[in-house]
């Protein structure tokens, strides 16, 4: 990312690129982490000739989460999720790891807004506690 790229504008442009129903989720799920914790830091990491666009990532006192879009599913990775707790259930990928876990969203999904933006403000609480990974 060159020093003139608003990671904002590069996630802007990613959601614009995504013109179907990829877009729409990733543009409401990044509404509902921004409304659940108005001081995130949004970025773009992981930038490559496969992948010239990156990976949007929130960040507050450390990576919240990531949102990756694919051809069925858009996925947002809670980078310590395991140690979050999820009394919804929303977290239906990556299960199996001791650190992160994630939430895939295919079309027509519907997302339990409380609770993931619940989980967005605990991983914050959890950044900021400097709490060990489990």
């Amino acid at each position: 990312m060159s020093a003139d790229e608003n990671p904002s504008d590069l996630i802007d442009a990613r959601i614009a690129k995504l013109d179907d129903w990829r877009g729409a989720a990733l543009a409401r799920m990044r509404a509902l982490i921004r409304a659940a914790e108005p001081e995130v830091a949004e970025t773009v990491k992981w930038r490559k000739p496969s992948n010239p666009m990156g990976v949007p990532v929130w960040e507050h006192g450390g990576i919240l989460c990531t949102g990756e879009t694919y051809k069925d599913k858009v996925k947002f990775t809670f980078a310590r999720g395991a140690a979050l707790d999820d009394p919804a259930r929303l977290f239906n990928s990556s299960l199996d790891g001791n650190v992160r876990r994630a939430i895939d969203i295919f079309e027509g999904d519907t997302i339990d807004e409380k609770a993931f933006k619940a989980l967005v403000r605990e991983a914050v609480a959890l950044n900021a506690s400097k709490a060990p990974r489990k």
